[in-house]
């Protein structure tokens, strides 16, 4: 997982360093300021935002509607030791939560990891044939059960993608050459059945009897859904 950076508004000190420690024993950047000054310029590089509203100087939530306005997609947490509901209800106007001081630094941990979901992309999910897992978007192929990528060759995964994406059809060798190396099949040509043999060897259990490949004979392959 790629290293996230939170950006952390706190002025008092015992705090603040108790909140930085806990977060980057968890793996979190922190780049930690005692007041909301230079908080916008900071926040480009972070990928959410914690900040006390009790702050010298501009108060939280006055940082934190600056902070919204010019990074609208940050996910921003407001901290406070005010428990009144109107200071929620007013910090949740334009903060995605709201944490009550004093806090168990798991519990911000897990708002923190809630707040990056809501905006992560959701990984696409990897398709599964017979054992293999087929992750379209990464360009790997993988056995299912012991989680080895299978290595294959640009020509050999486009011969794959092809299949899947034409799954449970019968495929002469003409279609798949001309698609995949974008020119006339010449009959006899005899490069596809290489490639096809080598693809065989690195994703069946038993290539001599395919399982995933299978031969139509006399007309060409064929993948199963």
């Amino acid at each position: 997982m790629t290293k996230k950076t939170v950006l952390y508004i706190e002025d008092e000190r015992q705090i603040g360093e108790w909140v930085v420690r806990n977060l980057e024993e968890r793996g979190y950047g922190v780049v930690w300021l005692e007041s909301g000054d230079g908080a916008s310029e900071a926040a480009g590089a972070c990928d959410a935002a914690v900040l006390d509203i009790m702050l010298p100087g501009l108060d939280g939530f006055t940082v934190g509607q600056r902070l919204k306005r010019d990074h609208p997609a940050l996910p921003l947490m407001m901290l406070s030791a005010r428990t009144s509901i109107d200071d929620k209800l007013e910090a949740l106007r334009f903060a995605d939560d709201y944490l009550t001081k004093p806090f168990h630094p798991d519990e911000l941990a897990a708002r923190i990891e809630v707040m990056l979901r809501r905006i992560s992309p959701a990984e696409p999910e990897a398709r599964r044939i017979g054992h293999l897992l087929v992750h379209e978007h990464e360009n790997r192929v993988e056995d299912a059960q012991s989680g080895e990528e299978i290595a294959l060759t640009g020509k050999q995964f486009h011969i794959f993608m092809y299949f899947l994406r034409h799954l449970g059809q019968i495929l002469t060798k003409e279609q798949i050459y001309e698609a995949v190396w974008g020119e006339p099949y010449i009959d006899g040509d005899k490069t596809l059945m290489v490639h096809i043999r080598y693809l065989r060897e690195k994703i069946e259990r038993d290539p001599g009897n395919p399982e995933i490949v299978e031969t139509i004979r006399g007309i060409g392959y064929r993948v199963r859904g």
